[in-house]
């Protein structure tokens, strides 16, 4: 499990005393604005301490300690932030995007594993999981409770209870021709 998740993209500047404007990542912008601190490397590299962050606009403004001017700020646009797994506790049953990204989808019934979650993406009010299946074939899953079993990204798999033809590329039509 990784330690470092990103947070979010630096995309410009906003003002004259080194704030910058993050694009989140994330559900809500106000995530970003409850870390104390943010690292510039993957792996937990260059560590800098939030000094101050508040939502506007739908994005999140951050100040980081030690930048203190435009000039400071703008070699940080364009690089991708990351925070560390162990400054946030997410509440029961919700876990990270990069936690269901790998695991197994199976059969909430049957057992059958029809794939494994490549990707989340958030075009509505709901998470679409994208699957792959072993033969390359990719399907969308809405990851609505009506569909949607149990989420273990700590054992690797998730349950589905899926309608008949979500999981094959004939949209579920057995009649041969």
């Amino acid at each position: 499990m990784k330690q470092y998740l990103e947070a979010g993209e630096f995309v410009t500047t906003h003002g004259v005393m080194g704030e910058l404007k993050l694009y989140p990542w994330c559900d809500d912008a106000s995530f970003i604005t409850e870390l104390p601190r943010l690292f510039l490397g993957r792996d937990g590299q260059k560590e800098k301490k939030v000094t101050a962050a508040r939502v506007h606009k739908g994005m999140c403004l951050v100040k980081l300690e030690g930048v203190d001017s435009i000039d400071d700020a703008r070699p940080y646009v364009r690089r991708v932030a990351y925070f560390a797994r162990a400054d946030v506790q997410l509440p029961e049953g919700r876990f990270f995007v990069q936690d269901i990204i790998g695991c197994k989808v199976l059969d909430a019934q049957t057992g059958q594993e029809y794939g494994r979650v490549t990707d989340v993406t958030h075009p509505a009010a709901s998470d679409v999981y994208e699957v792959r299946n072993e033969q390359g074939e990719t399907f969308l899953f809405p990851a609505v409770p009506e569909f949607l079993g149990e989420l273990c990204p700590l054992e690797g798999y998730i349950t589905v209870r899926p309608i008949p033809g979500m999981f094959t590329s004939d949209g579920g039509n057995d009649d041969e021709d």
